[in-house]
């Protein structure tokens, strides 16, 4: 994330202590087999990394898992301001949420605890504007929330509550996870469904 916002010399001095940074941050100069990810867990796995959480992940969704934990800990907190931006690429194709101004912001903070709910009421934030412009420009109502970060219970709660606010019809995972196995079991009915229209008609 730090090489991603022009600050690769602040990544040399935070992470100084782990292995190899030098030759990580040369591999992203480079463009070196490090392809871009746009999945939002590695925003949760940035964030816990700015913020001290964790920086170095022994399982999977342990930095997500600590930064919800210390956002809980904290309590609420509101959006920061200018933490996010949507990016309109081309004229009536999609848009992309930006959030690169949150992550600047969680530079300069001090207090972990603190930094994890601004960044959780920022992210939801983000993300209920950039469904409610996409929901405006379809005139689609209905918002499918999926995918692992649902585990998240802040998260999740903060996006149920403001989606519906707004007056979208939300639906979450009922009886089993919201994360991989939940969306290929998703897949899995609607190919099911596909192959039983095929053999009727």
């Amino acid at each position: 994330m730090l090489h991603a916002l022009g600050l690769a010399d602040e990544a040399a001095r935070r992470f100084a202590h782990q292995p190899n940074v030098a030759q990580v941050l040369d591999m992203l100069a480079r463009g070196t087999r490090c392809p871009p990810a746009t999945s939002l867990g590695r925003c949760f796995d940035a964030a816990a990394g700015l913020l001290g959480l964790c920086d170095t992940m022994t399982f999977e969704g342990q930095a997500a898992m600590l930064l919800e934990t210390a956002a809980r800990g904290y309590g609420e907190a509101l959006p920061l301001p200018g933490a996010h931006h949507i990016d309109h690429r081309s004229p009536g194709g999609p848009s992309v949420l930006n959030l690169y101004p949150l992550f600047k912001q969680l530079l300069d903070e001090t207090t972990p605890p603190r930094g994890a709910a601004h960044f959780h009421a920022s992210l939801v934030d983000g993300l209920v504007h950039w469904i409610a412009d996409a929901a405006e420009a379809t005139g689609l109502r209905r918002v499918v929330l999926a995918g692992g970060c649902l585990h998240n219970r802040v998260l999740a709660a903060g996006l149920r509550h403001r989606l519906t606010a707004r007056g979208l019809a939300v639906f979450e995972a009922q009886h089993v996870p919201p994360g991989d196995g939940g969306i290929a079991l998703g897949q899995a009915w609607v190919a099911r469904a596909q192959l039983m229209k095929g053999s009727a008609s």
